[in-house]
């Protein structure tokens, strides 16, 4: 072979090497590390919070939804109400994740992945107790009276000064991943269920998607809880509710399919390249970072929206978080990895009729549009009405998603402004602004890159932002645990009176 046949290493090659790397141990495809990386960081730290707080999540989650409606009024400072705070936490969690990013699970990883999603979801209650909870035991208060806060505050206010480092890393970690996860990959999809649906170019669909965004985000994180409260919880059922009339009409395949999901998790065969057990690592593998993509446990982005709560009790908070990881992956993942997996129709995979979506060709969303339309197969304007849930769903999802992200990404930036001497309020409403628009000029160049480039870096941006977020849970986990025995003063309090904003620290 002469040097010019080659292959020459591309930009989406580099980026693949480091995100299997991190979440699979593997470079080039090969193993280079017994255990994804990744993977043992997540669930180390997730179980010894969950074994420290003697299992609390698990017990306490009847107790959680009960009080679910009390947390619609605010007991307490703060900007949004505890349920709206919820809700704003779950439209970031709540997108393309959990339509696309299922499939794509099941795509490298096949039906053993969703157990290990599963998995991640319940180790992920104990992280999002954590960061809910620390989200309003550490808050700022702007000179103007704004509440605010997230990982950057926790890390400076209960850990110290010394720490500015840890909270500076965070804030990159925060600005790479919303503007790849947050927005590249969410416009990608909003484009792809726009041309699904209406026809229109991506393009287009970005630019409708960018200016819709900017009406809303001008409001600031008031406007964005009031949309997500009225929005989130009514799309949520709904599609929960189709999904489930799927999976009635087809209930005599669902022991097969929970089979199918138990036996592949725990399937060590030797896969097509090569060494044994690479199946299994694959399975974990896909299901753990899609499982972090779409329930955002750990990765430190809902305790910025959980920060704004009006209460004054982290546990009560805490709890708020956990069940959003719960409805996320437990219930809406579950229910399109069901849908995608049960459902039958006339589909091709490698050139041979298949049942089953996930077997044939179909990748992304329009393995989950395709196994819709199997179930829902009745056309309304030449579009059969499974598509058109799908599409809608994905639509509502991913625009919520977009703006929860956008506010992400402004407090990491603002935290970073604030560190450079004489910043003040009126500079850091500026910097908003500037932010919110470029988050829309963003969202319409993303909307037409290719999708297996922005999903890649997504995976790499996740590890970057919730890397630094994991090491302060990890640090503050002993108030963590005085936190959900009620004590709502646990943990040191760093302050220093400061000319800039916030004056806390």
């Amino acid at each position: 072979m002469t040097t010019t046949d080659i292959a020459p290493v591309t930009f989406l090659d580099r980026v693949t090497n480091i995100s299997d790397f991190i979440w699979a141990g593997l470079w080039n495809g090969e193993e280079v590390l017994p255990f994804p990386p990744m993977v043992i960081v997540l669930f180390g730290i997730g179980m010894w919070i969950m074994v420290g707080l003697r299992f609390y999540p698990l017990l306490k989650l009847g107790s959680a939804f009960a009080g679910l409606f009390k947390g619609r009024k605010g007991e307490g400072s703060g900007e949004i109400s505890p349920f709206a705070a919820l809700s704003t936490a779950l439209s970031g969690q709540v997108g393309t994740g959990n339509l696309a990013g299922v499939a794509t699970a099941l795509a490298l990883g096949g039906p053993g992945a969703i157990f290990w999603m599963w998995i991640t979801a319940l180790i992920g209650m104990a992280l999002a107790f954590a960061e809910g909870s620390l989200a309003i035991r550490y808050r700022e208060k702007t000179s103007d009276g704004v509440y605010r806060g997230g990982p950057m505050s926790y890390i400076m206010m209960g850990l110290g000064p010394k720490w500015t480092w840890l909270a500076v890393v965070f804030c990159l970690g925060t600005l790479f991943s919303a503007l790849v996860t947050g927005n590249s990959i969410q416009a990608n999809a909003m484009a792809d269920g726009m041309n699904e649906l209406f026809g229109i170019e991506e393009w287009l669909g970005g630019l409708i998607t960018a200016l819709l965004v900017l009406i809303v985000i001008l409001g600031g994180i008031k406007s964005i809880g009031n949309v997500a409260e009225k929005v989130v919880p009514f799309m949520a059922a709904t599609y929960i509710v189709m999904a489930l009339i799927a999976l009635i009409l087809d209930v005599q395949d669902l022991p097969e399919t929970f089979a199918l999901i138990f036996n592949g998790a725990f399937n060590p065969q030797a896969a097509s390249g090569g060494f044994v057990g690479a199946a299994l690592i694959i399975a974990i593998r896909a299901g753990v970072a899609r499982g972090l993509f779409s329930n955002e446990a750990g990765q430190g982005s809902t305790p910025i929206a959980h920060a704004v709560a009006q209460t004054d009790d982290p546990e009560v908070q805490g709890r708020m978080a956990m069940l959003g990881t719960f409805i996320d992956t437990i219930v809406i993942c579950t229910m399109t990895a069901l849908v995608i997996l049960t459902v039958e129709g006339d589909f091709t995979g490698a050139g041979q009729p298949v049942i089953h979506a996930w077997q044939s060709d179909l990748t992304g969303f329009a393995m989950t549009s395709g196994a819709f339309a199997a179930a829902f197969p009745l056309d309304i304007a030449s579009i059969p009405i499974g598509t058109l849930i799908a599409s809608v769903a994905l639509i509502l999802f991913v625009f919520t998603t977009l703006l929860t992200w956008s506010y992400y990404g402004e407090r990491a930036i603002t935290f970073l402004y604030d560190r450079v001497p004489g910043s003040n309020r009126r500079g850091e409403k500026a910097l908003h602004i500037i932010w919110r628009v470029l988050w829309c000029v963003v969202i319409f160049i993303g909307a037409s890159r290719p999708s297996e480039e922005v999903w890649r870096l997504g995976d790499i941006s996740n590890a970057a932002m919730a890397l630094p977020n994991l090491l302060a849970l990890a640090l503050l986990s002993g108030v963590v645990f005085k936190l959900a025995r009620g004590d709502r003063t646990a943990g040191k309090d760093h302050h220093a009176d400061t000319p800039e904003e916030p004056e806390e620290y």
